[in-house]
């Protein structure tokens, strides 16, 4: 006869089954909940650029350093307090020795007048110089943005070539099924289906080859990012497309004569080398120290009753010697060395326009024809050589040919892509701002 199962048997069978149900569900939740992919578009990897990566963020730094030298430069100057005592005895005399009764003591307070608007002078001074910093922050953040770009633009080439590959591989493996049906119906010889079997390495290597640049790429990018996420959980999106048209050269010189902060900043280096001039002349001048005091006369002095007194006086530095010429000098040609350096960057903000659309043009005049003629020329060239070789009516030779001139031909017009969008990020920096998408 069988016993009744005890009630802490079945409340552990129960929770037996309670944790084996838990399981399954949690083993029936996708995998790729733990490593999906978060793709970013450029707005978004722009942001978390400046958010996060260490090389701007001490860039910046030098700002705040600036804008604390402005406090220090416009401090005023602190009075000096001065205490005196004299006439106190030292050795006796007749006898009697009271050595603080003779004793004359009073407080001093002198304090500096600068003259010539010297401290509002100093005070411009760094205050244009944080102008100048900010500016050169801006052309450092330019920089860093356009290698922000390019890394962005490689991992979305990296992706076009990637897909490409396995389109490619895909494509192949459908061909191979259909060589082996013929094979099997007796209408491919052995040689030809191993012939086509080995030509799929080369479209493997391409995909393993393809992969690793994407990985290489996205690392690339991360490391820009000051980011450690793990590649599986991290991707980018964007259009990888080109635009056939553009504005005139003279709009994009235009506008990098109104945006470019590196030419920004060398017309204010000239403006702080004015004001340094200024400074300079007005270091030139006499600044009087007012002094005021008040002693206390002991009582042996001529007039007894007059024990507490109060006096003046005004120091004024004589410049019979102007020793401040060779720094006026040395400012004054300061001025136009900052003149000629604007010169020069304005020129160079021209080359690097100039240099930038021409090689946009160069990439345009590539890829109309690319886009419009080749790239469907290979495609149907592929697909009619490929029905002929099904049907006996083309060679082997013809088929291989024919598919590695289109893949040729798409990996051409992908990387002649990649290189407009590079060419549109050097634009952007030429321009100083995002004049291209």
């Amino acid at each position: 006869m069988k016993r009744a199962p005890s009630t802490t048997k079945l409340f552990l069978l129960r929770e037996q089954r309670w944790l084996l149900c838990m399981a399954i569900v949690f083993a029936g939740m996708p995998v790729a909940t733990l490593s999906a992919q978060t793709a970013f578009n450029w707005q978004q990897i722009k942001d978390k650029f400046e958010a996060a990566n260490p090389t701007l963020k001490a860039a910046q730094l030098n700002i705040d350093e600036s804008r604390a030298a402005e406090i220090t430069a416009y401090l005023r100057p602190n009075p000096d307090l001065t205490l005196s005592a004299d006439g106190t005895q030292i050795s006796r005399a007749s006898g009697h020795w009271q050595p603080f009764v003779g004793t004359q003591y009073g407080p001093a307070v002198s304090y500096l007048h600068e003259r010539q608007n010297k401290r509002e002078l100093r005070r411009d001074v760094a205050k244009q110089s944080t102008a100048v910093t900010e500016s050169t922050f801006s052309d450092q953040e330019r920089s860093l943005l356009f290698n922000l770009r390019n890394a962005f633009v490689q991992v979305l080439q990296a992706k076009a070539v990637l897909g490409n590959a396995r389109e490619n591989l895909d494509y192949w493996d459908r061909e191979l099924e259909i060589s082996r049906k013929r094979y099997n119906a007796g209408d491919l010889a052995l040689v030809d289906l191993n012939r086509l079997e080995l030509q799929r390495v080369q479209f493997e290597a391409d995909f393993e080859n393809a992969t690793v640049n994407l990985r290489t790429n996205k690392i690339q990018l991360l490391t820009l990012l000051n980011d450690r996420t793990p590649l599986e959980q991290f991707d980018v999106t964007g259009p990888y497309e080109f635009s056939e048209q553009l504005m005139p050269l003279e709009g994009f010189r235009n506008v990098a004569l109104e945006t470019r902060p590196d030419l920004r900043a060398a017309a204010q280096s000239v403006d702080l080398a004015k004001i340094t001039h200024q400074l300079a002349v007005a270091n030139g001048s006499s600044d009087p120290t007012f002094s005021l005091w008040v002693t206390h006369n002991p009582s042996f002095n001529s007039l007894p009753f007059n024990d507490t007194t109060m006096g003046t006086s005004v120091s004024i530095p004589l410049r019979i010697f102007d020793r401040n010429q060779g720094e006026k000098a040395r400012t004054q040609i300061d001025i136009g060395r900052n003149e000629r350096l604007r010169d020069a960057t304005q020129a160079g903000v021209f080359s690097d326009v100039d240099s930038a659309y021409w090689t946009l043009i160069q990439a345009l005049n590539l890829l109309k024809p690319y886009k419009a003629k080749y790239l469907p020329l290979a495609e149907d060239n592929r697909n009619r050589i490929s029905i002929s070789f099904q049907n006996g009516g083309a060679s082997l030779l013809d088929f291989l040919d024919a598919e590695k001139a289109y893949r040729d031909t798409r990996l051409a017009y992908l990387n002649l892509i990649g290189s407009y969008l590079t060419a549109a990020a050097q634009m952007n920096m030429a321009a100083g701002r995002e004049v291209l998408q």
